[in-house]
């Protein structure tokens, strides 16, 4: 089946099959590696992409839905400036370990602070609750994300 979708800002025409998840569309057709198999079962957050701007577990999505829509993995937005803040935090915060969930929570972080720059704490852990992270505790991944935002926030 031919269809064609909007990821990272253009246009892709590819083929799939009925039962193909966005997840294996993105990886294995497309090579975008930083969309990452962990549970296959929406439990890990390590696949999670940008769906017509909300955050998804691509592992739980038929690619065959996504048909016209617009997917957004952390290339997409390697320019944005709110990205940029939290990529930096991160890595000031000392948030990445293993790396593995780091794209995924991104995504998630970003969603918030795209509409919320003045996140509480329990507003950053309702928005990363579907990211698992088996390295960092989490504690520094919620400053980090805090911190972006009120970087953000003062600029």
């Amino acid at each position: 089946m031919e269809f064609s979708f909007i990821l990272n800002g253009k246009r892709v025409v590819c083929d799939i099959s009925d039962n193909q998840t966005l997840l294996d569309l993105l990886r294995d057709s497309l090579g975008v590696t930083s969309v990452k198999k962990g549970c296959e079962q929406g439990e890990c957050g390590a696949c999670t992409v940008l769906l017509d701007g909300e955050p998804v577990t691509s592992c739980l999505v038929l690619a065959r839905r996504i048909e016209g829509r617009e997917v957004t993995t952390v290339e997409g937005l390697v320019d944005d400036p709110k990205m940029k803040s939290l990529r930096e935090a991160f890595l000031e915060e000392g948030a990445v370990q293993c790396g593995y969930c780091t794209p995924g929570m991104l995504l998630s972080a970003y969603s918030l602070i795209r509409s919320n720059l003045d996140p509480t704490e329990a507003q950053v852990k309702k928005a990363i609750e579907g990211n698992l992270c088996r390295c960092t505790g989490y504690v520094k991944i919620i400053e980090a994300i805090i911190h972006a935002a009120k970087k953000l926030k003062s600029e």
